[in-house]
């Protein structure tokens, strides 16, 4: 699917969701605005959504904006779809269920959003079901949208008077939970994802966030539970988003509600054995403790009493392991399991009375299932963000980001990963490829055969630094400028075996941007280099945007309630002044 968008004028941050019927099947958001007009496309596999394409469906398309004297800008978007077929393709799944409001019968979307709705369905399912999936799609908005550098409950208000707002709370880790019939049944802990505007809007052109385009979902077997489910009765599914409470004394607790708000929507992906047959076994056996928490804070204050520093740092890890036995109608039998074991530590200092703030993130996980899907991953997330007000209502946003996403998936994932596309009959010299910025196909010769692969590891980085600044409103009006630098590098590998060993790097991009040109950008395909290593175009500078009126630089990136810049000067009695140090 081809998803192409264009927009002049002004906008920010929108998320987009796709709905066939009542069952998402893409999630992405725009990209950085620009000058002289923006234009992006994405191209999607929908290869897991075949049994949802081979009937009528009424497609919804969910892009929410906004539109007045500030922002100015429209979408006008285009989605085409491309048909085909390909031998010996993998098997996809025979039945999908929404874990979704259900409202596209009145022609809406039929997402949640939490904490506000109840994120719940019952559903019946096909009692010759033999295999069971569920993925789930979640993202914060809002107040939520940062919720990576968020601060204990009991830390919101540190900084209240030097920069007039509250920091948002619930701790900076999330869990998004499947219930099944009021038992927890698998967790993710989600990757921060980006959109445009995040941190500094300077770092997001042209190249967008890890993610922010197609927002990954995490995959769940609860094939242990079908001897419980293909009873013939209806079951609850439920999607939960938690966060983390505290005392006030380094004591933390799993919370059942956040911040307003998380955008949720969850698929059952079925696959079934032979018509007329009933599959039973034994229940669940169902090992899901509490996860281990452990938090520490601390806060200094100043010569006059004020608070100064605040630094606060979590622990936390979780193992979840469901199995059960599965039974046939034909008498056959196999085990059925479910396993998680994920870590997390972060650290956030904010000082200089919370104008500045340094908070890294390591999450790392390993899901696995009996048949054979084992999924690796490693989340790694420094981030510093710095603001400054002056007595002339200027203000500056420096920002600045390391992070990356490591996955391997290896073994029958409901998402297909691009590893299909390598298999030996396609390099029957030459063959084709059509290579990112390139209008014309590419031809590639292979050294010799590949092997199998049994997955595929995906690697991405990205470093970039970002200011944003809007001078005072009586020197220039309501103008911005903002600027940045952006690398990345992606890595995508081919590997045998359970994933541990051999890797076959297949395709590479790496790339750099300045202000809005891409300086840099080379790719590799089976270890050649193929196009341009550099594409010649000149920094254009700066960015100026037409800007708002003097609303605090909360509300003018996104982020929440604050002061007005004007009320902030004199806060400290030196120039300085900053406000809201989330991003």
């Amino acid at each position: 699917m081809n998803f192409t968008v264009t927009l002049k004028g002004e906008e920010y941050s929108r998320l987009g969701l796709m709905f066939l019927g009542d069952t998402e099947v893409f999630r992405t958001s725009t990209a950085e605005p620009t000058t002289n007009g923006t234009m992006w496309t994405y191209i999607k596999e929908m290869e897991q959504y075949s049994v949802l394409w081979r009937t009528d469906q009424k497609i919804i398309f969910d892009f929410g904006n906004f539109y007045g004297p500030f922002y100015t800008g429209s979408y006008n978007a285009t989605l085409t779809a491309t048909f085909f077929t390909v031998p010996n393709s993998r098997p996809t799944a025979d039945q999908i269920l929404p874990i979704s409001a259900q409202a596209s019968a009145g022609d809406s979307p039929s997402a949640f959003s939490l904490p506000t709705d109840i994120a719940i369905v019952n559903h019946k399912i096909s009692q010759n079901a033999e295999r069971a999936v569920v993925s789930l799609s979640a993202c914060g908005e809002l107040y939520e949208k940062s919720w990576y550098m968020n601060a204990f409950n009991s830390q919101t208000r540190t900084f209240e008077n030097a920069t007039g707002g509250f920091l948002g709370g619930y701790s900076p880790f999330r869990e998004v939970q499947l219930i099944i019939d009021g038992q927890l049944a698998g967790v993710s802990w989600p990757f921060p994802v980006m959109s445009a505007s995040n941190l500094a809007p300077g770092l997001w052109r042209p190249i967008a966030g890890i993610n922010a385009f197609d927002l990954r979902e995490h995959e769940i077997d609860i094939t242990p539970w079908l001897p419980n489910l293909c009873d013939g009765a209806e079951h609850s599914f439920e999607i939960r988003v938690a966060g983390i409470d505290d005392d006030g004394h380094d004591k933390a607790s799993l919370t059942e509600t956040v911040d307003s708000s998380w955008i949720v929507t969850g698929k059952i992906f079925l696959f079934f054995g032979p018509e007329g047959s009933i599959t039973s076994g034994t229940p669940p056996r169902v090992d899901t403790p509490p996860p281990n928490l452990q938090i520490n804070s601390s806060i200094t204050t100043n010569a006059t009493g004020a608070n100064e520093t605040l630094r606060y740092g979590l622990s936390a890890s979780r193992s979840i392991s469901i199995t059960s036995e599965i039974k046939t109608s034909n008498g056959s039998s196999f085990p059925a399991s479910w396993t998680q074991r994920i870590q997390h530590t972060s650290v956030s200092i904010l000082s200089s009375q919370g104008f500045v703030q340094t908070t890294k993130h390591f999450t790392n996980g390993e899901d696995s299932s009996a048949t054979g899907y084992r999924s690796l991953y490693n989340q790694p997330l420094t981030v510093t963000s710095t603001y400054i007000i002056d007595e002339r209502e200027d203000f500056i946003v420096n920002a600045s980001l390391s992070r990356a996403l490591d996955i391997r998936i290896i073994g029958p994932a409901v998402f297909p990963s691009a590893v299909q596309s390598f298999s030996q009959m396609i390099f029957s010299p030459p063959a084709f490829f059509a290579l990112a910025g390139h209008q014309q196909l590419v031809p590639v010769i292979a050294s010799g055969p590949l092997p199998l692969f049994s997955g595929a590891r995906t690697t991405t980085t990205e470093t970039g630094e970002g200011t944003y600044m809007n001078p005072g409103m009586s020197a220039t009006g309501n103008r911005s400028y903002d600027f940045g630098t952006m690398s990345q590098e992606y890595s995508f590998a081919g590997l045998r075996g359970a994933g541990d060993g051999t890797e076959f790097e297949l395709y590479r991009r790496d790339l750099k941007a300045v202000n809005t040109s891409l300086d840099v950008d080379v790719e590799a395909l089976l270890g050649k280099r193929v196009g341009p290593s550099a594409l010649l175009s000149a920094d254009t500078g700066p960015v100026v945007q037409e800007e708002a009126s003097k609303r605090s630089v909360w509300e003018l990136l996104g982020r929440g309630p604050g002061r007005e810049r004007g009320d902030l000067v004199g806060f400290r009695g030196q120039k300085g002044k900053a406000e809201g140090p989330t991003a």
